[in-house]
């Protein structure tokens, strides 16, 4: 059993916090407006990150630190109330304990500059336009510095209850951009759950892990698949010795999505063939020749 601190019992913190104590962690949640009656499993502490006073009758002998905590507003004075401020005196608070308890610090992909459809990963350039995400970039760096054991995640798009930015967007756009291809980098705050219980888990574990992570969903959206493509037959599948698999198809015609059935494991659709024009056949006969010969 490890003694955790969630700094930030939001939607993703309280969720964390019932999940790590129904696994027999002892789990206290720091919050600057817990309720005033919990039935939960785990401690409520009120304090304010960026009030030095507020955290003096914090304990500081946990173990493990879970950082997640969102800027009230989109200004950079919240953010660095958060990410400068909060930081700084969570870490002197921690430090008079006389250890360095380990953080999993929850960032954002936010830090990427990169708006020109590049792929980015956990070693792609920070080097982000707005001020705010510059402010979690250097909560990041000195934290990483701080311990070489703390961990930084940067989640895509948060959905889930509660955020329906995505579904209003949805409603008030009437087309999506379909060529390129549009791809929309989110994930399920269970999802978030998920991933720092299972960094804890594999920590606790004395798994060797990175110091930062990516984590978004790893299922196409339907606004990142093309609308039309080929109906094929599987002729024949052809398993080598590295274990990989070749596949060999036939197309027999072109076709569309008209509609999604099912997006559960894989994505299943009804279609509609497109119909082929036929061109004079004297020249068809003429291409079919030149392209066999």
């Amino acid at each position: 059993m490890a003694k955790i601190l969630i700094v930030g019992c939001g939607a993703i913190g309280y969720e964390l916090a019932n999940t790590l104590a129904d696994a027999g962690h002892d789990v206290t949640g720091l919050k600057r407006n817990p309720p005033t009656s919990s039935q939960e499993k785990f401690k409520f502490v009120r304090a304010d990150i960026a009030s030095s006073t507020d955290l003096e009758a914090l304990d500081a002998d946990f173990e493990h630190i879970f950082f997640i905590v969102s800027a009230d507003r989109s200004n950079e004075n919240s953010y660095h109330d958060v990410y400068e401020t909060g930081v700084d005196n969570l870490l002197s608070r921690l430090a008079k304990s006389g250890s360095q308890p380990p953080w999993i610090f929850v960032s954002s992909t936010s830090v990427y500059g990169q708006n020109q459809g590049e792929w980015v990963d956990e070693d792609s350039i920070t080097d982000p336009t707005k001020s705010t995400s510059l402010k979690i970039v250097n909560a990041e760096q000195k934290l990483m510095a701080h311990n070489p054991a703390n961990i930084v995640v940067r989640f895509s798009g948060i959905y889930g209850p509660g955020r329906e930015y995505l579904l209003r967007m949805a409603k008030q756009t009437p087309s999506i951009q379909q060529n390129p291809a549009y791809y929309t980098n989110r994930i399920h705050q269970r999802d978030c759950v998920g991933v720092l219980a299972f960094l804890l888990e594999q920590r606790l574990a004395d798994v060797s892990l990175e110091q930062c992570y990516v984590a978004s969903d790893d299922d196409p959206a339907p606004d990142a698949i093309y609308q039309i493509g080929t109906l094929a037959s599987v002729l024949q599948l052809l398993k080598l010795p590295d274990g990989t698999v070749k596949v060999l198809v036939e197309g027999t015609a072109r076709a569309k999505i008209a509609r999604y059935t099912s997006k559960s494991d894989y994505f299943e659709a009804e279609i509609e063939r497109i119909p082929e024009a036929v061109g004079n056949k004297d020249e068809v006969e003429a291409l079919a020749r030149s392209a066999v010969t």
